[in-house]
């Protein structure tokens, strides 16, 4: 979904994979919506780590919560990673079903890649 200029009265355009020039991406559309409902749903455990549209602006948020309120409804283990997806997954409610929520979305990437967070190499130091 694209729009000429960011505001909450803005009007709004649904397009294919490229992004005419002059058009700014708020949010993702019906078809990346079940696109992503499809290949999450049989999942087992599920990262997310940023929201996919500009949720702070309810015109632009449908993305974002309906991915939100389509995880929390799964059997998975669903792990939120990041202020802005935590603040996005708090907005609409949906915090009490997740698993895990932390704001730290680039140490919970570092942490995924396997890399040494400083605060855990300093609590594990003697």
């Amino acid at each position: 979904m694209v729009v000429d200029n960011i505001a909450p009265d803005a009007k709004t355009e649904i397009v294919g994979e490229v992004i005419p020039d002059g058009k700014i991406a708020v949010d993702i559309g019906p078809k990346t919506i079940a696109l992503f409902e499809d290949k999450l749903k049989f999942a087992k455990t599920i990262v997310w780590n940023g929201p996919v549209g500009i949720f702070e602006t309810d015109a632009f948020a449908r993305g974002t919560q309906e991915i939100a309120k389509f995880i929390s409804n799964l059997k998975a283990t669903t792990i939120i990673g990041g202020g802005d997806t935590a603040a996005a997954v708090a907005k609409f409610k949906l915090e009490d079903k997740m698993t895990h929520i932390s704001t730290g979305g680039g140490a919970s990437l570092e942490y995924l890649e396997g890399k040494t967070l400083p605060g855990v190499a300093a609590l594990t130091e003697k």
